[in-house]
């Protein structure tokens, strides 16, 4: 199933209580992140003072859902050392907080006995699953849409229990 970003929106739009994502990748090859990932490489950081430089349609999008009372929350598992891309991840993510979202990071090997999903996911109220389908060079492929109870049901014990153990953005160093 392709998805176009108005439908997620929606999709996102149509929440009433929570919004879970869970990413578990260290590298993500997205078309329109390869010049702002490039820009980083050659030294740029985003300024937190100059909320006009880095605010984008994605934040517009989690501000509003986060205001009709949606709990919006991320985490994310990596790999130690984490790669260059996640260390980018990483100094960009004051954007999500500032906007909305609450976000973990849970280093792998801390996941090592968990019973996760072979791919990323957003949950939607514990009834929709979204899995994000990436190719192995991290560009996304295709998405997944189900309500199947069992696999809803495994997806939020999933995240729930990387969340339990996974650092707050701020006091997670890269």
């Amino acid at each position: 199933m392709s998805q176009s970003l108005s439908d997620f929106a929606d999709l996102l739009r149509s929440a009433d209580r929570s919004a879970v994502h869970l990413e578990m990748r260290d590298v993500y090859t997205v078309d329109n992140e390869t010049e702002r990932f490039a820009a980083w490489r050659r030294g740029h950081r985003l300024d937190p003072a100059d909320r006009t430089s880095w605010w984008r349609p994605w934040h517009d999008l989690v501000r509003e859902v986060t205001t009709k009372g949606v709990v919006m929350r991320r985490a994310r598992i990596v790999s130690e050392p984490v790669s260059e891309y996640i260390r980018y991840e990483h100094s960009g993510t004051f954007t999500n907080v500032a906007a909305g979202e609450d976000i973990r990071w849970l280093p792998r090997r801390s996941a090592s006995d968990l019973a996760l999903p072979g791919n990323d996911f957003w949950l939607f109220d514990n009834s929709v699953v979204q899995f994000n389908v990436f190719d192995g060079d991290g560009r996304w492929v295709h998405t997944d849409q189900t309500e199947d109870p069992e696999v809803v049901a495994l997806c939020a014990a999933a995240f729930e229990a990387v969340w339990e153990r996974a650092v707050p953005h701020e006091k997670y160093a890269v």
